[in-house]
């Protein structure tokens, strides 16, 4: 447990920081999964605005969102 009354703070925001992140993190997951699945263009649709979601609000790196999207395309148009 911090004694420092900035350190106390961090703790506080972390934790409210964390909560706001859980649920788009998990619809975003949610939505990966269903698309690597079902492999269909709807699904990646939904998928995709998941991901730009969380990458909007910080949740994830471009590079990781850019890397998603890359290979949820791949397994789209293999199944085509």
């Amino acid at each position: 447990m911090p004694n420092i009354k900035s350190a106390k703070k961090r703790v506080k925001v972390n934790i409210v920081k964390h909560e706001s992140n859980i649920v788009p993190k998990g619809a975003m997951k949610t939505a990966v999964k269903k698309a690597r699945n079902d492999a269909s263009v709807e699904n990646l649709n939904i998928a995709n605005k998941r991901i730009d979601k969380a990458l909007g609000k910080g949740i994830i790196t471009k590079n990781k969102a850019a890397r998603l999207k890359s290979n949820l395309s791949k397994k789209v148009n293999e199944t085509k």
